[in-house]
């Protein structure tokens, strides 16, 4: 089988790119920041294994979820959504001193 890139395709993207840090920030940009920072804590693989096996998820992981869904709810309620969304400063952590 052989594959050929499309240029057309290529430059629609890159156009597609340039207009995306011009434009400001969407409801659906800061609920993937909120999957995304789901999913870096560990938060998913931990709910499947309580699912799967019974290993119950720490409380500390259920409670930054719920954090999480907190942010992102509140930052979809503004009317302007600030730039820097994606920043720490707007999002909660998992305290390390808490998981066991």
């Amino acid at each position: 089988m052989r594959l050929k890139v499309i240029d057309g395709g290529l430059s629609a993207a890159k156009e597609w790119d340039k207009e995306a840090e011009h434009r400001r920030p969407e409801h659906a940009d800061v609920r993937r920041e909120a999957e995304r920072r789901l999913g870096a804590s560990g938060y998913h693989r931990s709910r499947v294994m309580e699912f799967a096996i019974g290993v119950p998820m720490p409380s500390s992981l259920r409670y930054l979820a719920m954090q999480i869904e907190y942010a992102a709810e509140a930052m979809c309620r503004l009317d302007h959504i600030p730039a820097d969304f994606d920043s720490d400063l707007y999002w909660p952590a998992l305290d390390s001193t808490t998981t066991a």
